[in-house]
């Protein structure tokens, strides 16, 4: 014989199973907009071997979303194949899942999307604002092709506008020395590289190909 639950009971319980649906909703509508190039990347699935230069600890502390709280930036660098996309948006997910508003977008394409606006009135703008205003911004294959001066001028911009007021994610070749020199070496690339010089995170993700290490899974 089954006893009935009291009335708080049944009623907290039904409270409980909507808040719950509401958060699973709000959490699958903010991983679609985060438009994520690797929508299952799940921090519970990467792979920790030796060769591999960080830690769990890390990865487990940057993944309470803690670092988008006080505002810092994360940069994964490492060879190419080395799973820095994987980890970027595996973090971005658990953004999602902190219910932060989170954007993954490539550097090609983001500054083709800059170019595309810049032949519209007040279309530079309206890209700022935007890619200002998420929480997490991930930014895959940071400096991976030669930029124009006004390219430089655009991430000065949308650095200014996020830094100390949101958290950047930046997926990339290059270390941190380098920056500057991918970013043309001028003022404009001293200021962006000086944002994320003290208030940033840096994960070397090693020159292991993870590809090759998933293909024989």
């Amino acid at each position: 014989m089954t006893l009935a639950l009291p009335f708080e009971e049944r009623f907290q319980l039904a409270v409980d199973s909507v808040y719950q649906q509401k958060y699973n909703d709000k959490v699958h509508r903010l991983i679609k907009s985060a438009k994520f190039r690797l929508p299952k990347a799940d921090v519970h699935d990467i792979l920790y071997i030796d060769k591999r230069p960080f830690n769990k600890g890390i990865i487990d502390d940057i993944a309470t979303c803690r670092f988008v709280a006080e505002k810092r930036s994360i940069v994964f660098q490492g060879f190419s194949s080395s799973g820095k996309t994987f980890l970027g948006c595996a973090i971005g997910k658990e953004g999602c899942h902190h219910e932060y508003r989170v954007r993954y977008i490539r550097l090609p394409q983001l500054l083709m999307e800059y170019e595309d606006s810049s032949h519209t009135p007040g279309g530079i703008s309206k890209v700022l604002k935007k890619y200002s205003s998420y929480d997490i911004l991930i930014l895959d294959e940071w400096l991976i092709q030669d930029l124009s001066e006004d390219d430089v001028k655009f991430l000065f911009e949308l650095s200014e506008r996020r830094y100390d007021a949101t958290s950047t994610v930046f997926c990339t070749l290059y270390k941190r020395e380098d920056w500057v020199r991918h970013l043309g070496s001028g003022a404009y690339a001293e200021s962006i590289v000086e944002r994320y010089r003290f208030n940033t995170t840096w994960i070397e993700t090693g020159d292991i190909n993870m590809r090759e290490i998933y293909s024989h899974a």
